[in-house]
């Protein structure tokens, strides 16, 4: 009985999968909308041009964007990945060893989601789709599963 519960629940995992892109996407974009264009305003200012802090904002802005609208979702969660690497090593790491006090448990979560999301792929809703449909024949020229995620039947080996 359980087992059917979770059968039906899973057939919705590309669509979640969605779901949260966008919305760790959107929360991103956020964080470089604060930089970039102040709003909303951000306790730590507006960065001077072509800083580090400017360019990490560029790089949220930019990656958020992208990111939310499902637009090479592979390499650009690959390099947010790195992004938010570098920036936990640089920024975080050398206030402490735990993330709690050092305060870099953001910049950890986004890195693995984006790690997530350059593995899985962007989910159901996206432009990557949309752009390699080829109309004349129908159908995707995308390599493996054009929804981003290994369906339940791919899974169980059927």
């Amino acid at each position: 009985m359980n087992h059917i519960n979770l059968d039906r629940v899973e057939k919705y995992s590309p669509e979640m999968l969605s779901v949260v892109r966008i919305v760790i996407a959107l929360l991103f974009l956020e964080h470089g909308s604060a930089k970039l264009l102040g709003f909303p305003t951000s306790p730590h200012g507006e960065p001077a041009l072509m800083t580090l802090m400017w360019i990490q904002g560029l790089i949220e802005l930019v990656g958020g964007a992208m990111l939310a609208l499902g637009l090479f979702t592979r390499p650009v969660a690959f390099i947010l990945s790195g992004d938010m690497a570098v920036a936990y090593f640089m920024g975080h790491a050398s206030k402490g060893f735990f993330p709690l006090v050092n305060g870099g448990d953001a910049a950890i979560l986004y890195c693995f989601i984006f790690l997530l999301f350059f593995v899985a792929g962007p989910g159901r809703w996206n432009l990557d789709a949309e752009l390699t449909r080829d109309d004349r024949r129908g159908d995707y020229r995308v390599r493996g599963d054009p929804y981003g995620g290994r369906t339940a039947q791919a899974a169980k080996g059927r």
